[in-house]
């Protein structure tokens, strides 16, 4: 079985050039099956580590067998899992026995547009540095916004950043700016433009949210979900086969969100030619 791992995962890292000139990265895609059609994915080169450890899950066969247990509405499939093995209906699952943490990859060209797909993780709450579990992972369905929409997404993080930058760096002299504006004009401006720099240069290091026009395009022409950027990552999106994540993402579900029908999982490499 080990000898039939190493095989197929050096055809992973070998096999795959073909087609592509030395001087390029080699693009990688897999197919996932189900029985409601099929998903062509490409993996992104962009997140290297989910793309590897993603890719040796797959030699392994870890994903086949597996169900879509978790399908919420106009927001995401979720599948993988290894406890969704022959799960009897009505089954709550979960990150199963054999989740695979790994460091999270954000950058800003992988983001939430329909049809990405990406790591799930445990709350920050239990996992601080939000490290993604390979061993399974979710699609998005989404939905479009309009650029209002996504300016109030924008707003609703950045405003209480902004608050937090100047409770830190501005009311600690709000009296003694109040007593130089009449005391010393000139010492107040000089005080003044230190604090501004200060909260502008923080805010710019911050978490604060931006999205790229590249993300406004999709967001508001094809859909996803933007409030998951920059909180799990997205190593992948769906090519080929985007009404198969339409048809799961109608599927009536029970109190846990999983399909009343069973959505089966096989995960194939795709052989370049």
């Amino acid at each position: 079985m080990r000898l039939l791992i190493f095989v197929v995962f050096t055809f992973i890292f070998t096999g795959f050039n073909i087609g592509h000139s030395q001087n390029k990265e080699p693009v990688f895609y897999v197919n996932i099956v189900t029985n409601m059609g099929t998903m062509k994915v490409k993996l992104f080169n962009e997140t290297p580590n989910h793309r590897d450890e993603f890719l040796k899950m797959v030699g392994e066969r870890h994903f086949d067998g597996t169900l879509f247990y978790r399908v919420v509405k106009s927001f995401v499939i979720q599948g993988g899992s290894s406890d969704s093995h022959n799960a009897p209906a009505g089954k709550h699952i979960g990150y199963g026995s054999q989740a695979h943490i790994i460091n999270s990859e954000f950058t800003k060209k992988c983001f939430h547009k329909k049809g990405a797909i990406c790591s799930p993780r445990q709350p920050e709450n239990i996992n601080h540095f939000r490290m993604s579990d390979i061993g399974q992972f979710y699609i998005v369905k989404g939905k479009k916004y309009t650029n209002e929409e996504l300016n109030l997404i924008e707003k609703s993080i950045n405003n209480p950043i902004m608050i937090r930058l100047k409770r830190k760096y501005y009311l600690p002299h709000k009296e003694e700016l109040a007593k130089l504006k009449t005391e010393s004009p000139k010492e107040f401006n000089k005080l003044l433009r230190k604090i501004k720099e200060d909260i502008a240069v923080n805010f710019a290091l911050s978490d604060k949210k931006e999205f790229t026009v590249e993300q406004r395009k999709a967001y508001t022409t094809v859909g996803g979900t933007p409030e998951l950027d920059d909180e799990y990552t997205v190593f992948g999106e769906v090519v080929e086969g985007l009404s198969v994540i339409d048809k799961i993402a109608a599927l009536k579900t029970d109190k846990n969100n999983r399909p009343l029908k069973d959505v089966t999982i096989k995960v194939q490499i795709v052989k370049l030619r």
